[in-house]
Order: C-alpha cells, then sequence, then structure tokens
C-alpha cells in the first residue's frame, strides 16, 4: 500500500485576512512622522510641527504603489483609463514614554495602531537644535525601547483582559466540543502571555495555524510588521553615513531580527516633494548621488503585508488590483466586484512576464501560454485575468 501524502497545513498570517489592508506612521513626538506623511502622499494633510502632540487625530491618505509592470502594460494599450494600486498610509501621533498607562494621548494612540495593519516605525537619527525632542537628546536606541516597550505593555494589557474572559467561560467545565475549543484557546492565550511578559514580540513567534486563528482577533500591537525608517540628515544620507547607525543595527539586530530596516532623509523628501516637476527632482538625485526612498519604502510595505498584484488590461483600462498573496480566482473576481466572486465560472489567466517576453496576446495563444483556471487556482502576482461570471441573482 502507498504511503498516505502528508496534508500540508495550510499556513495562516498572523493579521487581518482581506485586502484592503492599511499601514500606520508610528513613533515618539518630533521624529519626522508628519513630515514624512506629506512627502509620501504628497499632500497637505498632517501636521508637522515643533512641539509634541501637534497631530491627534490620524490623517489618511492614499499613495500610490509605484510598478514598472502597471506602467508598462500603460504605454502597451494607451487605454482610455489607467488605475493604479494604492496603499493606504495614516499619520498616527507621536508616542510617548508611559503611553500604555495613559501618558500623553496614550490609549487614543495605541487604539489607533491597533486600527492599522503594519507599521512604518520613524527614528530620529539627526541632530537639530531647532527641532526639540521629547526625551531631551537624540537616542535612537532608547527610543526604539521605548516604543517596543510600551507597545508590549499594552499587549499584555490586552491578552490579560482576554484571559479573563476566557476562564470565565471555561470555568463552566463539561466535554462539549465547543467547550475543547475554548480550552484550546484559553491555552493560546496563556501561551500568548508568557511570551509577551518574556520580552517577545508576537509577530517573531512561531504559531501554529490554530494559535493564529485564536490570536488574530487580539489584534495584538506587537504582533503587526514593522518597517523601520531611520531618518537621518540630508548630509547623513548623501554621505551614507551616521554616528547613531551602528547601536541603532545592534539594537534591531537582538530585538527584531529580520524587520526590513531602510535608511532615509524625510527632509530631503519634503524638499523634493515641492519641485514642480519630476524631471527637476530626478535632476536633484542625481545631482546629489542618491535616489528617494520612499518607492521603496512604498513596495517593502506591501511585501510585508503579503499584498501582491493583479491586472485587468485592454485599451478601455489598464487596472492593478491588489489581493493579499494567496488568494483563490474566485475571491480576486470578488475584489473586482461582488458579484463576480458568487457568480464565478473560470478565469483566462496569463502572467506579464510571459505577455512581456512574447509581446503579444497572439504570440501567448500560438505558444499555448493562456490558461483557463477555475476555483481552486492561487492567482499570482503579476498574473493578467479575465474573468468569466453567471449572471447576479436579482
Amino acid at each position: 500500500m502507498a504511503p498516505k501524502k502528508a496534508v500540508k497545513e495550510e499556513k495562516i498570517l498572523l493579521g487581518r485576512p482581506g485586502n484592503n489592508l492599511k499601514s500606520g506612521i508610528v513613533g515618539l513626538a518630533n521624529v519626522g512622522k508628519s513630515t514624512l506623511f506629506q512627502a509620501i502622499t504628497k499632500c497637505s494633510l498632517g501636521n508637522p510641527a515643533n512641539f509634541p502632540f501637534a497631530t491627534i487625530d490620524p490623517e489618511e491618505s492614499r499613495v500610490l504603489v509605484p510598478d514598472e509592470r502597471y506602467d508598462w502594460l500603460c504605454e502597451k494599450y494607451q487605454p482610455k483609463s489607467r488605475v493604479p494600486a494604492h496603499l493606504t498610509i495614516y499619520d498616527i501621533a507621536g508616542l510617548t514614554r508611559g503611553a500604555s498607562t495613559g501618558a500623553g494621548l496614550g490609549n487614543a494612540f495605541l487604539s489607533h495602531i491597533r486600527a492599522v495593519d503594519a507599521i512604518f516605525q520613524v527614528v530620529r537619527c539627526f541632530d537639530d537644535a531647532e527641532i526639540i525632542h521629547i526625551e531631551g537628546d537624540v537616542d535612537p536606541v532608547r527610543d526604539l525601547t521605548i516604543i517596543s516597550e510600551e507597545l508590549r505593555i499594552k499587549d499584555i494589557e490586552f491578552v490579560e483582559k482576554a484571559l479573563e474572559a476566557s476562564k470565565k467561560l471555561t470555568r463552566r467545565g463539561g466535554q462539549s466540543l465547543e467547550m475543547k475549543k475554548l480550552k484550546e484557546e484559553e491555552a493560546c492565550i496563556e501561551r500568548v502571555l508568557d511570551f509577551l511578559k518574556a520580552g517577545g514580540d508576537i509577530r517573531k513567534g512561531e504559531w501554529s495555524p490554530k494559535e493564529v486563528e485564536f490570536i488574530n482577533p487580539l489584534f495584538l500591537l506587537s504582533a503587526k510588521p514593522v518597517i523601520y525608517l531611520i531618518n537621518l540628515s540630508e548630509k547623513d544620507y548623501v554621505r551614507k553615513k551616521n554616528k547613531h547607525l551602528p547601536r541603532v543595527m545592534e539594537w534591531i539586530k537582538e530585538n527584531a531580527a529580520g524587520d526590513p530596516v531602510m535608511p532615509i532623509s524625510i527632509c530631503l523628501e519634503e524638499r523634493l516633494s515641492r519641485f514642480e516637476t519630476e524631471e527637476e527632482v530626478k535632476k536633484e538625485l542625481e545631482t546629489l548621488g542618491v535616489q528617494s526612498a520612499l518607492p521603496k519604502a512604498i513596495t517593502t510595505m506591501r511585501k510585508a503585508l503579503n499584498l501582491g498584484s493583479f491586472f485587468t488590461t485592454g485599451t478601455d483600462e489598464v487596472r492593478q488590483w491588489t489581493i493579499r498573496n494567496g488568494t483563490k480566482a474566485p475571491q480576486a473576481a470578488g475584489v473586482i466586484h461582488g458579484d463576480f466572486e458568487k457568480t464565478f465560472i473560470q478565469a483566462i489567466v496569463y502572467n506579464f512576464s510571459t505577455l512581456k517576453e512574447l509581446g503579444d496576446e497572439s504570440e501567448l495563444k500560438a505558444k499555448g501560454k493562456i490558461m483557463t483556471k477555475g476555483k481552486e487556482y492561487v492567482v499570482q502576482d503579476g498574473d493578467i485575468l479575465l474573468i468569466k461570471a453567471g449572471a447576479a441573482k436579482a
């Protein structure tokens, strides 16, 4: 008898399911968050100011996602309508030591972080006597430690409340399937609490798919992906040197190994945002011998959120749609229109890379590269789809 095939356990991601995910800009007060928000979104929302808590309510804006594939498709089809992908970004009020116990804008701030799916953490590594530091001096390692601890302390509070609620339910006892599940959930919550109290961030833990199902409804702050943006002066960014960087990198290696780290000069990005044309920006960057960090920051965030893209193309419209990697064809169809998921029949599929290589659809057809896929097909990043669906029921 042939051995049974091992059943591959499906990986469940930490965080909210769905395709409309949001990222938030987080950091201590006066580290450059609102200035970054204005530069990355190219809008005047946000409130850069030289005093703590200039931002109170979070501002929201959508950022265009740079993608050469989308640009190439627009060039090829010259469509009447062009719709690129977007990333939603929030500018969140500055954190302060003691926020977890309500200091500063404490609880409001932490609830705003809870509402986003991933974090851009801005770390100040520039000296400027004109811009005050809420802790009195520039010490990025201390700042990193404050934020890490405040988020973890708040998570411990969330988890302790969840454990208390869980114990009230399991005290009833019994052998039902529902009670078995409640006891499993309680054991998971206890493990999460121990992990946090030992100084761990939830995103760094090894969790089974079942545990992830229990963890996700807690919306824990330390479960969210983090991208560290190291904010340098323009001079340090250009010369690629900064006195604080070795200590910062050491801290991240010890406390957040594997999280993306990017140097950025927010004051340079803000200055570039005031240029009239892209040509002027390009010329200035060439003169300085550097590149803007913003496009990479946006694409790195999409990767951290495990987001990918598929395209719909034609002379009427070229559109880039955002989905979570691992999304099946009917759910991808539902991103285009809710009814398409329910009435999905099949998808005609080919990938952008094959189209670019062969040049046009007639060549794809001749070489058998156009596929017909059903409900179990997992849409790949860069797929070009034509969805076939039935009529929606009235």
